[in-house]
């Protein structure tokens, strides 16, 4: 099944086969990260989410339709990914309360205080985290161990820009990138915010926090 990529990272395949990661939201990142991921050959992806989808959720949340509205985002996304051997659970609830074995987390939320929760969590079980966020034209993305969250300074009050499911989509794929040489045990860089920039052509920075 997993020939093609095999052919790429080789031994790092058997890595992957023991790997657990729980993905904090089932939005427009999360539905792009899970699927990704799905199919790499993990051993189990956990989905958190209390959240409903809603009309104006579809035109990016592209793992679900109209067919889908009223219910809970975690419960369709993860039969929607279920198509390979990775076990998939998905739980309606907020993730402190979680407490399963996890390699690493994955942010896939638009909360800023929530990402600071996460921060904390992943900080707790000394294991580190991915954050991704998308506005407007902008995309970052950061795999976080020794800092944190803070050193952004900023709040949930800002007035939120619009987003193009494109751009969540290439957030979103980086992202899965990100995680999939993390958990192969492949080079990666701690600490870097990777900035994407599609406002005026495609321009990818990072930057050393």
């Amino acid at each position: 099944m997993f020939r093609r990529q095999i052919e790429l990272i080789g031994d790092a395949q058997k890595k992957l086969e023991q790997k657990s990661v729980l993905i904090v939201g089932a939005g427009g990142l999360g539905n792009v990260v899970a699927t990704e991921l799905s199919c790499i050959g993990l051993k189990e992806i956990f989905i958190i989410d209390f959240d409903e989808i809603e009309i104006h959720n579809i035109h990016r949340q592209f793992q679900f339709t109209k067919n889908d509205i009223g219910q809970k985002k975690a419960k369709i996304l993860a039969q929607k990914i279920a198509r390979c051997e990775t076990k998939i659970e998905y739980f309606c609830e907020k993730f402190e309360t979680f407490d399963k074995k996890i390699d690493l987390v994955i942010d896939c939320t638009d909360n800023f205080e929530v990402r600071k929760k996460i921060d904390k969590f992943a900080k707790n079980k000394n294991i580190p985290w991915l954050y991704s966020s998308v506005e407007g034209w902008i995309g970052q993305v950061c795999l976080f161990k020794e800092k944190n969250l803070d050193i952004f300074n900023i709040s949930d009050k800002h007035k939120i820009a619009g987003v193009m499911p494109a751009m969540v989509g290439i957030v979103g794929s980086i992202e899965a990138m990100v995680a999939t040489k993390y958990l192969a045990g492949l080079e990666v860089k701690f600490d870097k915010l990777i900035y994407i920039d599609f406002s005026k052509g495609l321009r990818v920075s990072e930057f050393g926090l």
